[in-house]
């Protein structure tokens, strides 16, 4: 006798693969993590999106992205036979790229120096001011 599911029973809840986040992304993609929501819409990844609601005075929250792991790996091969068009200097694996990652790393460095120096500058001036 063939068993069938009672008509008020649950169905058994199907196992979902977990959304990628974009650190995982990244390592698939030849795509700079802050671009990668862009080249996911160029080609045509179902992402998730969380956070970034507004924050009054005080800007927004940060904003965390999740895209669909069967879209992702499917893009992934896409994106490196060069099939979506993709600014080169958003990639990773171009000369473009590689350059603007360079210089992006460079001023947050020397922001950081600049920073750290005036710092240093307003202590020593607050101490010599003190101790005169």
């Amino acid at each position: 006798m063939p068993r069938t599911p009672d008509p008020g029973a649950l169905e058994p809840a199907r196992e979902e693969e977990p959304w990628l986040n974009s650190r995982e992304v990244a390592e698939l993609w030849p795509v700079r993590e802050e671009w990668l929501p862009g080249a996911a819409g160029r080609a045509e990844v179902r992402v998730r999106r969380f956070g970034g609601e507004s924050r009054g005075t005080y800007g927004a929250a940060p904003t965390y992205y999740h895209y669909h792991p069967g879209d992702a790996r499917r893009a992934a091969t896409a994106i490196t036979e060069g099939r979506v068009d993709i600014p080169s200097v958003w990639r990773t694996d171009t000369p473009d790229g590689r350059r603007a990652e360079y210089w992006g790393r460079f001023r947050f460095r020397l922001t950081c120096a600049v920073a750290l120096v005036w710092l240093l500058l307003c202590l020593g001036l607050a101490i010599y001011a003190v101790a005169s």
